[in-house]
Formats: C-alpha cells, structure tokens, sequence
C-alpha cells in the first residue's frame, strides 16, 4: 500500500485526535475552576507549592520527550544502528546530579525563576543574560517540536502545515493560560499515557506485520542494525559510548539542572524530599521512553530493510520515514492512525505547554517585576496569563537540536561555576558566558557549514550477506576516505553534538575562573548564604579545615533566606 495514495484519516481516527485536544482543554478548564482558581502568580506559576513527586516525574519526561525525540530516535536506528540506545547510560547521573547537587540549593532558596539564583549568587546583569538566553534557546526549540505532529498531521490527512501550528498554539495557550503550572503537569500525565499507547500500538502491529518477534531480530542482527560497545575515544567520532554516555550527561545536566521548565516542576513539589523523588521516578520512564523508541526504529528495518521511502511524502527528510512506515503499516486499522498522530501531538503540547508556562515564568520574574516592584499580586497574576498567551506568536520552524547543547551548555557552565567556585564574581561570570556562547555557536554554526559531525547511514539490506557487505562499506568509507580524518578547524567543527553541551560549560568554568582571579575573587563575607554547593570541600576532605575554609568559603544556609528573597 502506497501512503501517498491514501492520505486520509477515517471517523475513529479524527474521534481519537479529537478527544486529545478536548482532554487538554478539560484539564485547564478543571484547575482554572478548582482550588484557588489561579488568582496569584505563586498558584498560577508554581502550582501553589503543592504538587506530589508521581505527576511532577512524569511532566519532567513529557516536557523532554518532544515529537522530535519521538519521530527522531527511530529514525537514528533505522538508519545508523542501536548506537544511540547508549544515551540511557547518561540518563542515571544526568537524574542523580540534579537531585542531590542542583535541587537542595535551588528549593531551600525558595526561588520561582531558576535564574533569580544568579543574582543571588553574581549579579542583576548576569540575571538577565542567563535569562536572554533561556528565553533564545526555548523559543527555538518550540519551533522545531511544533512543525514535527504537523508534517504528520499534513502527511495523513493533507491538512494546512500552518492550520496544524496554529492548533497546537491556540490548544495550549489555552489550558496554561487558564490553568497554569498544575494543569500544565496534569495535562502532561495525561499526555505521556497517549505518547506511550501510541508508540506500543505502532510497536505490536509492526511486530505482527513482520512476521514475529524473532524474524524482527534475526532482520535487524544481519541488517547490522544491532551495535557493539564502541569505546572509540575520538570526539569527532557522532555516537560511541564516550558521546553517549559522558557527553550525554552534560547534556542531560543542561535539560534537568538548570532548566527553567524543569526546574519549575521541583520547585512547584510540596517538599524538597519530594522533588528529589521525582528525578528518582523519572530514571524508568525515560528509560521506557527511549526503549520503546528503538525498538520502533528496528521494528521499521525489519520491515523495510533500510530502504528510504521518504520521497513519496514530498520530502527528502530522513525522519519522514517515520511517518511513512506509520502510515503504510496502520492503513485499514480505524484508529490507529489517530492514535500515533495524537501520540505526537501529545508529545508536542507537552513540550511547548511547558515553555509557555517557563517563559512566562522568567519574563514576569526576572524581566516585569525587578523593574516594577510595587505591582499588585492581582496584576502581576493577570500579566504572566497574558505573557502565557502572547508567546505563541514568536514560533520558528529553522532550528537544529543543537541549540540544547549551544546554549543550555554555557548556561549550565554558569549555574557549576556559581555553585561550586565560591571566588567567581560576576564579572567572571560575564566573560565566561560571552566566551562559551561564542564558541559554542561557533563550532556549531561552523559545523554546519563545513557539514561536520555528520555520519554515514549503514548500507540496507536483511540478510547475512548484506551485513558482510556492510561492515565491508564501513571500514573501507572509514579510511579509504580522504574527509572521514579532517584536521585542523575542520576537526574542531566535526566534533560531535553531544559534546557541545560539555565543552559550552567548561569553557565558562575556566574562562570565569581566570577572570575572576585577575578582577580579583570574591570574599566569603560577600557570598549570599545558601547559593555555594560545598563540591570543593567535599574534594578536599584530606586538607586540614583552615585549609579547606580558605579554599572553599562554604557558607551554610543559615536562617536568612527568607530576608534575602525579600530583597530581591
């Protein structure tokens, strides 16, 4: 069956996709109604402090599993092998970090902006420039996870590209205007159950269609699509386990650390303990989320055996594959179709709900009210729902996902070098952030232009003979080929995106490090109390406490938080 001959949905399928967006709505409707019905900014933004650990664990995998991720990672394996499966190993001190490190230092300041901590800790002006860049990077990315359902939505019922954006905006500026951060994170939940159900359906109908577990397995092992443990050290090399797993983690770090959206979620928890927790029960369901994900990926090699069909969707897009196999293999299934479309749609709300209710956050907190203090509570409520609803109209469709680690890694170079440096000032803080977003976005942008970090898609083919053919093509394109080994700033442009995020954060580290010592450190009596995580002197436990009391000027919370936030 064609799918370019049949683009269209039937009855159950608009039913399903229907009943999405009126869940949605519903939800918003229900928190607007409930409780204290969003008349302050704490209830509105913060979700009045009150959430419980199970609903914030799964809003923090709804707002990162983008339809991006979704249509994406199957794309990856489909083409370029199980490789990308060892993201995982990244996933446990990407969670671990932020709940033991990042979490207790945020939640005991009692913040509502992530990034009121850098005044607290530097500056206004280093504020305002974490801030800025919160704001760039989210705003792009909403661009990228908005277009994703919408090319499926177009491809499955020819439906306008810009009808299906203009849907997705209006849908959730709805509910996280009306409802807020609590109904945002209700909806999530909601979101993730239609995410999973989706992505299952695809997986057991593909199984079926193919012929059995085992023919997918003995398909995908002498198609090659099942990858070894690559401990290949070199940088430039896309995806081997040092990428994956060590890179990811600053990745990961970048999204679950600092990030507004998520840090939002641990700071609408009822306890510290209990934002803790939810990093805890995140570990499964991002570890779920990514399984179901590959395997789709190898479930669509063994049915087309490393084809590309993307062309008959109108685009050269290689994850238009996706889209393809769905809508090849569900046609004569009434509601399936439906129901993968609402599986992305719902992996689309969640994100860019997510960012609605963030950027609200930041630009009411760290941009409205430092220059409007004395705005009524009623006022100030009313203006992040209208901040809410406007930010729709600044979507962008041109963006690459290395914009998490262009930006967010800087951004959480600056978070480390305030947290465990207690002599960086904010004038080093200044030139670090200017210096790692220069470079990142220079090696990024560089990247692009010299088509760098790139990787070849393995040859296709289901039989033992191709796979001999394969690993043949792969030794042979690897140093038969004069551009495999390029040198000099070709070889730094070809440094692979998953490192972006790591060498953004320690090139902040160490540029705001020397300039704070040649503009003279800070002094411990001049660093606000409860903004210093004692990394250094956990490190330095051998040195005698004199020692350590000079080296890492650890000031303890004490019992002026709540002074000090009224301050700022």
């Amino acid at each position: 069956m064609n799918p370019s001959d049949q683009k269209h949905f039937t009855a159950a399928d608009y039913v399903i996709f229907a009943l999405l967006l009126a869940a949605s709505i519903g939800i918003g409707l229900y928190h607007a109604l409930s409780g204290g019905r969003q008349r302050t900014t704490q209830e509105f933004l913060l979700a009045d402090r009150s959430m419980s650990c199970l609903p914030i664990s799964l809003s923090l995998l709804a707002s990162f599993q983008s339809a991006v991720a979704i249509i994406g990672v199957p794309a990856e394996v489909y083409a370029h092998g199980t490789q990308y499966w060892f993201i995982g190993c990244a996933y446990f001190l990407g969670l671990l970090i932020p709940a033991h490190v990042f979490i207790p230092v945020l939640y005991k300041l009692q913040l509502s902006s992530a990034y009121q901590y850098l005044e607290l800790r530097f500056s206004k002006a280093v504020r305002i420039c974490g801030t800025l860049a919160f704001i760039f990077q989210t705003v792009v990315y909403m661009g990228v996870c908005v277009y994703t359902p919408a090319f499926a939505l177009n491809a499955a019922t020819e439906f306008e590209l810009w009808g299906s954006v203009l849907a997705t905006g209006l849908v959730c500026t709805l509910y996280t205007t009306i409802g807020g951060l609590k109904a945002v994170i209700w909806t999530d939940v909601f979101q993730t159950v239609v995410m999973f159900a989706g992505q299952l359906a695809v997986i057991v109908v593909g199984v079926h269609q193919t012929g059995g577990v085992s023919e997918v397995w003995r398909k995908v092992r002498e198609g090659n699509r099942i990858a070894a443990l690559d401990l290949n050290p070199d940088p430039t090399e896309r995806h081997t386990f040092w990428t994956l797993g060590v890179g990811g983690v600053f990745l990961m770090l970048s999204l679950y650390g600092v990030n507004q959206a998520q840090v939002q979620r641990y700071l609408s928890a009822r306890t510290e303990k209990e934002a803790v927790r939810s990093c805890y029960m995140a570990f499964p369901s991002l570890q779920l989320s990514l399984a179901l994900s590959c395997v789709m990926g190898l479930v669509m090699f063994a049915l087309y055996c490393g084809e590309d069909h993307s062309d008959k969707l109108a685009t050269s897009s290689k994850d238009a594959m996706v889209i393809y196999f769905v809508m090849d293999m569900l046609q004569g299934l009434p509601g399936l179709p439906g129901l993968f479309v609402a599986c992305l749609f719902s992996a689309a709300l969640s994100t860019i709900s997510s960012a609605f209710n963030s950027l609200a956050t930041v630009t009411m907190e760290d941009l409205v009210k430092p220059h409007f203090p004395a705005m009524t509570e009623a006022r100030a409520t009313l203006l992040s729902k209208a901040l809410g609803s406007n930010v729709c109209s600044n979507l962008s469709t041109r963006v690459a996902l290395k914009i998490f680690g262009m930006v967010g890694g800087p951004v959480l170079g600056l978070f480390c070098l305030g947290m465990f440096f207690p002599w960086a000032n904010a004038t080093g803080a200044l030139a670090g952030l200017g210096t790692g977003l220069a470079l990142a976005f220079w090696v990024g942008i560089g990247s692009i232009v010299a088509r760098g970090s790139g990787a070849r898609p393995l040859p296709a083919g289901c039989n033992a003979t191709s796979a001999l053919h394969a690993a043949f093509a792969n030794v042979t394109l690897r140093y038969a080929d004069g551009t495999a080994r390029p040198s000099g700033l070709h070889r730094l442009y070809s440094l692979s995106y998953m490192w972006y995020s790591a060498f953004g954060c320690f090139t902040v580290i160490l540029t705001g490090l020397v300039v704070s010592f040649l503009t003279g450190p800070m002094k411990e009596e001049d660093v606000t109390p409860g903004t210093i995580y004692p990394l250094m002197g956990k490190l330095v436990c051998f040195l005698p406490e004199h020692l350590k009391k000079k080296l890492c000027c650890v000031t303890p919370l004490g019992q002026t938080v709540s002074g000090i936030m009224n301050k700022y």
